[in-house]
This record gives C-alpha cells, sequence and structure tokens, in this order.
C-alpha cells in the first residue's frame, strides 16, 4: 500500500515546532507533499527528516520567508523537476514534480487571490499558464497533483456558498477552471470516497472557525484517470493541527 499526503503547512519550521515530525513518524506516509514551507534550503531542517527515511526535495521562493514547496519520499526518485518553466511562477516556488517508476508525484502551492485585484489577476494567469503546462505533459506521465489549490470546486466545498460567492477561492470564474482542469483528465480522489458536506481543509484563524467547522475544502490530491484502477481510500485528516490547513491523503495499491 502506497501513502501520500498533501498538507499547506504554513511555514515547515512552525510546523516542527507543532509537532510535524512527531506526527510523520507515527503515520509514516510513503511520500508527503508540502506547500507554503515559506523556507529556503538551507532553512529547511533536512537532516530531522532524513532521519526518518525521507529524501528532501524543496523548491524555495526568490522572497524570504515566502510560499515554498516540497516533496518528501521513502520511494526512491528516478528524477526531479523544479518549476514549470514558467520564470515568473518558478520564482515563487509554487511547483515541484518528483518521477517515480510507475508515477510522478507533484506538490504545487496555487496563488491565492485574497489580498486585492492585482494577486487575483495573477491568480487567473497561474491558472491558465499551469493549465497550459499540465497539457503538454499528461501524456507522458500518470500524474499525482498534490497541493494547496486555493480554490472550492462546488457549493459542497464551503460552509456558505451563497456568502462567499463573490469571494476569491469560490468565484465562478475560478470554479469553472477548477472543472476544465479536472476535464483533462483528473479525478478529485477524495470525492471518490466520500460525497458529504462538511469536510474541509482550510479554516480561517478568525471567529474560531476551526471549533465551528467554518471551512473550505480547497486542499486536493487530483490524479489521472489512467490510476484510478489503483485508488484504496482517501481522507481529510481534519483532527491534525500544525497549520490552518489539514492534511488529506490518499492510499493506492501497489
Amino acid at each position: 500500500m502506497l501513502t501520500i499526503v498533501s498538507y499547506n503547512i504554513n511555514g515547515v519550521r512552525s510546523g516542527i515546532r507543532k509537532g510535524l515530525v512527531d506526527w510523520l513518524d507515527y503515520e509514516k506516509p510513503d511520500i508527503v507533499c508540502l506547500q507554503e514551507i515559506k523556507a529556503r534550503p538551507e532553512h529547511f531542517d533536512t537532516e530531522i527528516f532524513n532521519g526518518l527515511g525521507y529524501e528532501c526535495y524543496i523548491h524555495s521562493a526568490n522572497k524570504p520567508g515566502y510560499s515554498g514547496v516540497a516533496i518528501l519520499t521513502r520511494i526512491k526518485a528516478k528524477k526531479v523537476v523544479y518549476g514549470c518553466e514558467i520564470k515568473d511562477i518558478d520564482n515563487e516556488g509554487r511547483v515541484i514534480r518528483v518521477d517515480f517508476h510507475k508515477f510522478s508525484v507533484m506538490s504545487v502551492y496555487f496563488p491565492s487571490g485574497s489580498s486585492g485585484d492585482i494577486r487575483q489577476a495573477y491568480k487567473m494567469y497561474f491558472l491558465q499558464k499551469f493549465h497550459t503546462y499540465i497539457k503538454k505533459i499528461i501524456n507522458k506521465y500518470n500524474l499525482i497533483i498534490c497541493g494547496d489549490y486555493n480554490i472550492c470546486h462546488k457549493a459542497i466545498d464551503i460552509h456558505n456558498p451563497l456568502r462567499n460567492k463573490n469571494t476569491s477561492g469560490f468565484l465562478p470564474e475560478e470554479r469553472e477552471w477548477l472543472t476544465d482542469f479536472i476535464n483533462t483528465g483528473f479525478i478529485d480522489s477524495f470525492r471518490v470516497f466520500n460525497k458529504h458536506p462538511d469536510n474541509y481543509s482550510w479554516w480561517s484563524y478568525r471567529a474560531r472557525s476551526r471549533a465551528k467547522n467554518l471551512g473550505w475544502r480547497i486542499d486536493y490530491i487530483m490524479v489521472s484517470e489512467k490510476l484510478s484502477s489503483f485508488f484504496s481510500d482517501a481522507a481529510i485528516l481534519s483532527d491534525i493541527e500544525h497549520s490552518d490547513h489539514c492534511p488529506v491523503l490518499l492510499k493506492m495499491t501497489d
């Protein structure tokens, strides 16, 4: 059985202080995709993860303390690709891919547009460019795209869809993009196993949102349709609290 975890850790050093390493040691996932690590490679404590049996591959933003993605793996990698061949996106450390024997795993941190019009425009730019990039490689690799997509796909994925209908992360054009992206040849792995509402992966720190479960499902493990026969289970681990997000998990047969 292969276990893959995706986790926006909101600062890997903060996550370590809050017990991330102990949790990984207990759960022992095979591959861990981290987003928003907020650390340069020299500030990412690879030795502590090496001690758990992981090789660490890190793609940081040029700006210190910002963005960044990583993949930790117990499985030997064939190849590591840093970025997506788009300079201004790669400068923000948003995409990394690790190729294995039968599949490739990506950790992707999609931009947020919540700070205003400039970043929302950049988010839409990123979505278009990233989709074009994926279309170029989808037939070459069996892709598993883990990440914080910063988009709730459907009304079931957000606690108050009517109030948030004009909010970045639930805008019609963002949701339409995610539908088109899935239709490229992906499966939203969590929804294969769970069709129920009130399953979220991010909660605001304000107004006790997590305690009240006033959340958003914006973290996904999207999997190439070609791999669907290997699905075993998927889950949102909402009781794990090292971040304002929680981990999402996919189990696949070998």
